[in-house]
């Protein structure tokens, strides 16, 4: 009966999977989490977890997952307001919490954001890189870098480097929150930062999200033993960015998944790869499986390529990433 009972989930999470539709929405949350008989993330008590882009969203409803199974969660995202009331929410669910304003694409902010880290707490376990958002129009960072890149791809890089030295050394544990927008598009480091004549944000940010998965990948090689490198898409979720910047999107009213929803992979991968003995399998996963990263075949790349891609991505972050 058990194996019957995990046939009918595999067959049901491979159709989803391939309807899209049916994978990224509500129903594929709702379905998988009964088919698979989902329990509950293993408890986090003694762990502690820095959270990007823990003021709203997903990562508030990360910070709030996290509390919930006894973590102490560090909070970081640029609105103090916002952050303070997520720490609260934190606490009211079970956990600790720590917040740090600041903004990730300011390196003197994240030199001091790890300091302060380092100041009071004894070691961090685990990162979750949340911190996003779609921008409708062309945009720069302070250092001139195109938003949409300098936020999701550089701005975890240099938190990355400059927390490993903080992260506890047994195991070590990075999940990084992509999309799955990641699958419309090809990576192609050249194509990788749009100007001002060829934008178009919800290419530019596409494109980003793919870098993130080939950037997660090279977290898993380079960082050292003890490292759990994953990324992850929660799927359509209805939040207050996708609404500003894909509001067709966002008509899809039911078909949207909760905060809460979109957050439960992203507990669950940082609790089983942190207290089980077998940490799940690097890679990208959606809805707790491991899934492909490419859907269209003009988007493949052969193994080569994809070490090649990783490669040039991490000597371009180095080139591009300013430590102060």
């Amino acid at each position: 009966m058990q194996r019957s009972n995990h046939l009918i989930a595999s067959v049901a999470d491979a159709a989803l999977e391939a309807s899209i539709v049916g994978s990224f929405s509500r129903l594929g949350f709702e379905v998988r989490s009964v088919s698979d008989r989902w329990e509950d993330p293993p408890r986090l008590d003694g762990k502690t977890v820095l959270v990007t882009g823990a003021s709203s969203g997903i990562g508030r409803a990360v910070a709030i997952g996290l509390g919930r199974r006894g973590a102490h969660v560090i909070s970081t995202a640029r609105d103090i307001g916002r952050l303070n009331l997520s720490a609260k929410q934190v606490v009211a669910a079970g956990g600790a919490a720590t917040v740090v304003p600041a903004d990730l694409v300011e390196p003197s902010q994240v030199e001091a954001l790890v300091e302060r880290i380092g100041a009071t707490c004894a070691g961090v376990d685990a990162v979750v890189h949340n911190a996003g958002a779609l921008f409708p129009g062309y945009r720069q960072a302070p250092d001139g870098t195109e938003l949409t890149v300098a936020t999701h791809v550089l701005a975890p890089f240099r938190l990355t480097r400059q927390m490993s030295t903080l992260m506890n050394t047994k195991r070590r544990v990075l999940v990084t929150v992509s999309s799955g927008g990641m699958y419309t598009e090809r990576f192609d480091l050249s194509r990788l930062e749009m100007t001002r004549s060829d934008y178009r944000g919800a290419v530019a940010y596409a494109r980003a999200k793919r870098a993130q998965v080939v950037l997660a990948s090279q977290w898993q090689l380079r960082l050292g033993p003890g490292v759990h490198s994953y990324s992850t898409h929660p799927g359509w979720v209805r939040t207050a960015g996708l609404d500003a910047g894909l509001p067709g999107m966002a008509r899809l009213g039911p078909l949207l998944r909760s905060p809460e929803q979109g957050a439960d992979t992203i507990v669950w991968l940082v609790g089983e790869a942190l207290t089980r003995p077998q940490a799940p399998t690097p890679g990208f996963w959606h809805d707790r499986r491991l899934r492909g990263v490419y859907y269209r075949p003009g988007t493949r790349r052969s193994p080569a390529q994809e070490r090649s891609d990783g490669e040039a991505l991490w000597s371009w972050c180095e080139d591009r990433t300013v430590f102060v």
